[in-house]
Formats: structure tokens, C-alpha cells, sequence
């Protein structure tokens, strides 16, 4: 399994556990500065060749998450799911409580355990 860590100056720190299956931890805030490296971020992992089997999203060091944020998940479920991956958010708190009450957690793969979201 390979770690990498982002060398951003944005509100947000990334860091990818790469492997068959991708892990993708967030810390900070994701909003319109910091929403355009977690989309290219993940958009780079998504579109690999040959591409993971599965990514999780781990919201639990986000702090706070703006609608750019969530246009940028949303955005790469759609590319994961044309590409046949499986993509997940995973955490606990406000954030991904936030998805859940909007309806939106739904639409993610739910068969990882999703800590806080009932």
C-alpha cells in the first residue's frame, strides 16, 4: 500500500492510501479554494489505469464542507461510476450528517460502515 500527502496551501490536507482499493483522508475544510484540489485529486486516482476497485472518501477530519464541496463529490461518484469503481464516503459528524439529511448519501456505495450516519 503506497501513502501519499498533499503539498497544497488550500484549507484542506489529502492523504491517499493507494493500492486495489483507495483511501482518501481529508482534513481541514472543503470549500471553493480547497474544492479544486480534491477534484483533481481525486479525478488523477480515478481516472488511473488500470483503475482501483474501490475508493472511500474519509470525511471524518473535515471540518466544515461548502456546496462546492459537495459539487465535487457528487462530480466524482459520476466518474467512478462510469469507470465501474466503487466510491464511498466514510466518517462520522456533522459533515457526513449533512449528506444524509440533504438525501444524498444514498446515492454513495453504502457497504462500507458509515460511523455517525444512521
Amino acid at each position: 500500500m503506497k501513502r501519499a500527502a498533499d503539498g497544497s496551501t488550500s484549507n484542506i490536507e489529502l492523504e491517499v492510501e493507494s493500492g486495489k482499493d483507495t483511501t482518501v483522508q481529508l482534513k481541514g475544510q472543503i470549500d471553493v479554494d480547497s474544492s479544486p484540489d480534491v477534484r483533481d485529486r481525486l479525478r488523477a486516482i480515478l481516472l488511473k489505469d488500470p483503475p482501483p476497485h474501490s475508493v472511500s472518501v474519509d470525511l471524518a477530519g473535515v471540518t466544515s464542507i461548502e456546496a462546492s464541496g459537495i459539487a465535487t463529490l457528487v462530480e466524482s461518484l459520476k466518474v467512478a461510476r462510469d469507470r465501474g469503481i466503487r466510491f464511498y464516503l466514510q466518517g462520522h459528524g456533522s459533515v457526513l450528517q449533512l449528506f444524509e439529511s440533504a438525501g444524498l448519501l444514498a446515492l454513495f456505495d453504502l457497504n462500507v460502515e458509515v460511523k455517525g450516519a444512521s
